[in-house]
């Protein structure tokens, strides 16, 4: 995958699949933005290339279908104020009132695409699901590392459908942090482990 750098984003609906699945305590309040501030390079590079950013982001575990509290909203309310541009919340992922939404953009703006696991298919890499994510954007940009080792429609199967796709800046920062880890690490090291998805670690353990 090439870098965001390669591209030309002038005038290109961009879209950003991101990981902001970030923690929400009982009145719907984010409690630890870092994840959001960690993409936040990559939003702006492409605002700032002339692009209309299209961020799209799971957010908790539904169960098969739309859930209120799990909504992206205050994801989407955050990135207003961090960026201090229009962020429009998309009512959907996938649909024609999206596809509305986002044509009537125009850059300098953000949309904000509502959480991708409200449609079962994203989890099942659904093939149709995927081409009506791609069929939003001009350009695809994974910056989701936390999500990157998933076989999903947002993380593996849009990609193949277009040919102007890159790396974001925080996925390429943290495959270069693992590689200098891998390759020729600073001995004597120690692997600390932690996330709340034993699953996810016990392959590493």
């Amino acid at each position: 995958m090439r870098a965001l750098e390669e591209l030309d984003l002038a005038a290109k609906r961009v879209f950003i699949r991101a990981d902001l699945n970030v923690p929400l305590d009982a009145a719907g309040c984010i409690t630890d933005a870092t994840r959001i501030v960690a993409t936040l390079p990559t939003i702006r590079y492409v605002l700032e290339h002339g692009g209309l950013p299209i961020v799209a982001s799971h957010l908790g575990r539904p169960k098969g279908g739309p859930a209120p509290e799990l909504s992206l909203r205050p994801v989407a309310d955050y990135l207003r104020r961090a960026l201090d541009v229009p962020v429009e919340l998309a009512p959907n992922c996938v649909g024609d009132a999206v596809e509305s939404l986002i044509a009537r953009q125009r850059p300098g703006q953000v949309v904000v695409l509502e959480n991708l696991r409200f449609h079962p298919e994203e989890e099942k890499n659904d093939p149709v699901f995927a081409e009506r994510l791609a069929r939003l954007a001009d350009v695809y940009v994974d910056d989701a590392f936390g999500a990157a080792h998933r076989a999903h429609a947002s993380t593996a199967g849009m990609a193949r459908f277009f040919r102007d796709k890159a790396a974001g800046f925080l996925l390429r920062r943290e495959i270069d942090v693992l590689q200098r880890l891998l390759v020729a690490p600073a001995r004597p090291f120690v692997a600390v482990l932690g996330g709340a998805k034993v699953s996810d670690k016990i392959g590493v353990l």
